[in-house]
């Protein structure tokens, strides 16, 4: 069966990842909450500990606790606090906290590599069959919402004037972002699941003009980053998580001389 070849899979799960982070990261992008996702995904770390301690699914473990850090910086964050201190407090206290609740599990041999940096060639039909799930979830969602989204996302007033609740919006976004960041836990890890949710849809700013064309083109550059990645990781024998990451920023950097070059041009 096809599914059992791992590159397969790891492929499968790569794309499934990638689409999901698509659409949320050029909302990431457009309200500028870069350090908000990755709060969140350092926080997963805190997941994982807590689901090896409880003897419970650590995918339900890494969405509880990230959906609870989201939503705990967004209602922290209009009360006197500065957004990037707070989201600098609580990400790296989340990931140390993580860290040191993982080195008291006892009886539980963990790779914290594996967390911290992904293992997709480690993805079975069980973490495939999760991973695409949150995808059609969190798209799902965002198909759902994508009008109300951008209108609270261009203008919160504008949006409670057209019957939008923007804290309801935000919600929607914190739920989804908790979701993308359990998905792809397995695939890039910890530390480059927000890369992975901001460089696509950087990447893919330039060459759109219209917020669906952004999204659609986001999707296409991390579907092609993480096959891409997976392929150069198996030739290069590197780590496979960074390479994806590598191999997009490569990508962010390509297209933004292309987008200057063309800037250049219609200005002569």
């Amino acid at each position: 069966m096809i599914l059992d070849d791992f590159l397969v899979r790891a492929a499968l799960a790569g794309i499934g990842v990638a689409l999901a982070a698509a659409p949320l990261g050029c909302f990431v992008v457009w309200r500028r909450m870069a350090y908000f996702g990755d709060a969140t995904a350092h926080a997963a770390v805190l997941g994982v500990a807590l689901s090896l301690v409880l003897s419970t699914s650590i995918f339900a473990g890494v969405l509880v606790t990230s959906l609870i850090m989201a939503t705990l910086v967004s209602s922290l964050s209009g009360r006197g606090y500065a957004m990037d201190t707070l989201l600098g407090v609580m990400a790296h206290s989340a990931l140390a906290l993580g860290l040191v609740a993982v080195s008291f599990v006892s009886g539980v041999r963990i790779d914290l590599m594996a967390y911290l940096f992904g293992d997709i060639l480690a993805v079975g039909k069980m973490d495939l069959a999760i991973i695409w799930g949150g995808a059609v979830m969190v798209l799902g969602l965002m198909r759902w919402r994508w009008s109300s989204l951008l209108t609270a996302t261009l203008n919160s007033d504008l949006a409670c004037a057209s019957g939008i609740d923007p804290g309801r919006e935000q919600w929607i976004l914190t739920l989804s972002l908790a979701v993308v960041v359990a998905v792809a836990l397995k695939v890039v890890g910890v530390l480059l699941i927000a890369a992975l949710l901001i460089i696509p849809a950087a990447t893919a700013r330039p060459f759109s003009r219209t917020p669906e064309c952004m999204a659609l083109l986001a999707a296409l550059f991390g579907a092609g980053s993480t096959t891409g990645g997976l392929q150069a990781a198996y030739w290069l024998d590197t780590p496979t998580g960074p390479t994806i990451v590598s191999l997009a920023a490569v990508l962010f950097m390509l297209t933004s001389l292309v987008g200057k070059a063309r800037t250049r041009r219609h200005a002569q």
